[in-house]
């Protein structure tokens, strides 16, 4: 009987003895790197490749893992980022593309003051809190639009567009166009488009242009903030009723009031017209129709005066959640996405975006693209405010009004009383 106890009492032993050396193995195991991890909330879904490649170079870079999750198609980015907040998860880096989306951020606590950053000197294109004017938003690109022209028909034309920015000098060469159309092979002299499938080309960015034309980059809430609280400048709303009248006059009709997005982009690329109101995300459809002419932008340059700047901003900007647990280390994680040969072959190779960043050398691919790299480095911009209006008021309630006019239902005094009406009485 006493064999089984000593067999007990040896098994306890070694086991003890076991896990001690367990234990003084682990002590003398060097302390793990604490690496660390970061998620960024992307909504852009067609960046997420390029944007999961770069967090892999970074992490090799830096020892910080970058978790990317992205949004967007059938699987929309607000709806996410909402239930991931209502969860309790706090991603260091999400995204706004509104004042309406920064307000939220704002109120919950999440926006980190990024004004010391050192990118912050190299752009134009960051987001300004309206209250405080410090720099909260990371630009993840710029996108923009003005008078999109063929250089080669304007040089047939003899007109020199460095002096196509103010409403005069543009009347003089749509004039002098309309003139020579046979000459020029054309139909029209614009490609525009305001048909039900397309009002946002005018009732958004054609808006834009009533908006911020003139207007310092950085202090340009002048006239959404009238807006938004009902009011209008019916003399600045007028002479901008002109100017889409005049840009109607010379379109195409069947173009301009039956067509959509890709039959206006169409006649643009068969040299049926000289200019396109568009901006520079057309340039892969363009590439797609194998067009060869050069192409560059003038300014939406409706008022008498000099307005010699085309609208540039940030369609999106990525914010550092002041809630999260590595602020720090998502700053530094945007600081050399804007500094490093990597972080910019990121954003023009591998994204196919326009920087924001005047520092970055390397050029993109389109040339509307190419085109607003150039007024951007030049500092000819203005501010894009059309996305500050309520959801579905300029497509949907604004967008119409453009379709009336188009058609000569109502002339320029009338298309400035129903928009008044509409800030008046719908916002």
């Amino acid at each position: 009987m006493v064999y089984p106890v000593i067999n007990m009492k040896l098994n306890l032993f070694c086991l003890i003895v076991i896990i001690m050396i367990t234990i003084n193995v682990i002590a003398c195991k060097p302390a793990a790197r604490n690496i660390a991890e970061i998620t960024l909330v992307n909504n852009k879904i067609e960046i997420d490749a390029a944007l999961k490649s770069y967090a892999a170079v970074y992490e090799k870079q830096t020892g910080v893992k970058v978790v990317i999750r992205s949004y967007g198609g059938e699987y929309p980015y607000t709806q996410n980022i909402t239930a991931m907040f209502n969860s309790g998860f706090e991603p260091e880096i999400f995204v706004i593309d509104n004042r309406t989306r920064y307000e939220d951020a704002i109120y919950f606590g999440r926006v980190a003051d990024l004004s010391n950053e050192s990118w912050v000197k190299d752009t134009n294109a960051a987001y300004i809190d309206p209250v405080n004017g410090s720099v909260t938003g990371f630009p993840v690109a710029i996108e923009g639009w003005g008078l999109g022209y063929n250089k080669e028909l304007l040089a047939k034309a003899g007109i020199d567009p460095s002096f196509l920015v103010n409403a005069a000098a543009l009347k003089t060469a749509f004039e002098k166009i309309d003139s020579v159309k046979d000459e020029l092979g054309i139909d029209a002299v614009i490609s525009l488009v305001v048909g039900r499938s397309a009002n946002w080309i005018t009732g958004l960015h054609g808006v834009n242009a009533y908006l911020t034309l003139g207007l310092p980059y950085n202090d340009s809430d002048r006239y959404i903030d009238m807006m938004l609280n009902r009011q209008v400048d019916t003399v600045r709303l007028t002479k901008f009723a002109e100017y889409y009248n005049f840009l109607f006059r010379y379109s195409n009709k069947d173009t301009l009031l039956t067509g959509n997005y890709e039959k206006q982009i169409e006649d643009f690329a068969n040299s049926k017209t000289v200019f396109i109101h568009q901006g520079n995300w057309i340039d892969p459809a363009i590439k797609d129709l194998g067009v060869m002419f050069e192409m560059g932008y003038v300014p939406h340059a409706f008022l008498d005066e000099t307005t010699d700047g085309i609208f540039i901003s940030a369609p999106s900007w990525y914010i550092v959640n002041a809630r999260s647990k590595n602020v720090e280390a998502a700053k530094k994680f945007l600081a050399i996405m804007a500094s490093t040969p990597e972080g910019h072959d990121y954003m023009v190779n591998k994204a196919g975006m326009v920087p924001a960043f005047k520092s970055v050398t390397l050029r993109p691919a389109g040339q509307f693209s190419m085109a607003v790299q150039d007024w951007a480095g030049k500092g000819k911009i203005y501010a894009w405010k059309q996305n500050e209006m309520p959801d579905g008021f300029g497509s949907n309630t604004l967008g119409p009004i453009f379709l009336q006019m188009a058609s000569g239902q109502i002339d320029t005094q009338e298309f400035v009383k129903l928009f008044a009406n509409a800030v008046l009485t719908r916002l």
